[in-house]
């Protein structure tokens, strides 16, 4: 009986690196009390195919904003990996509160549509008025 549950615990730690999610750190600018779009995840696989929806789940939120999640379509950019191609989005959105300003953050996990989970957190500098970009805040 021991047998058996010490083949299964190896295999269990041999399969770890497999399952392994991928973790990204990066930084956003965004303009005090304003929206910003500051994540969007397609529903398209690595061979541009289409799948599943985007599984979003918020693990650390923000101290000094709130965030908003959104789906709806988008093409893709000519400059991405699957160029113009229309999509299904998740994406979320940050708003700090009204005269903050500094730097928060937020941790976002994203199952994509080819099952990869991805753990980001996103470093969010938060300035004046003029501190983002109009376009960010469309879907």
């Amino acid at each position: 009986m021991i047998r058996p549950l010490l083949t299964l615990a190896a295999c269990a730690v041999f399969a770890g690196p497999a399952l392994a999610q991928t973790t990204k750190t990066r930084e956003q600018s965004a303009a005090s009390g304003k929206q910003v779009r500051i994540l969007l995840a397609p529903n398209l696989k690595k061979d541009c195919s289409l799948g599943p929806q985007p599984e979003i789940k918020i693990t650390s939120g923000p101290k000094n904003g709130a965030l908003i999640q959104r789906a709806g379509k988008l093409k893709t950019p000519a400059t991405y990996r699957c160029p113009n191609t229309e999509a299904n989005v998740q994406a979320v959105f940050y708003e700090s509160k009204a005269g903050f300003t500094g730097t928060d953050e937020v941790t976002v996990e994203v199952k994509g549509a080819d099952g990869q989970t991805t753990i980001e957190t996103i470093k969010i500098k938060v300035g004046g008025p003029g501190g983002a970009k109009s376009e960010t805040t469309d879907l």
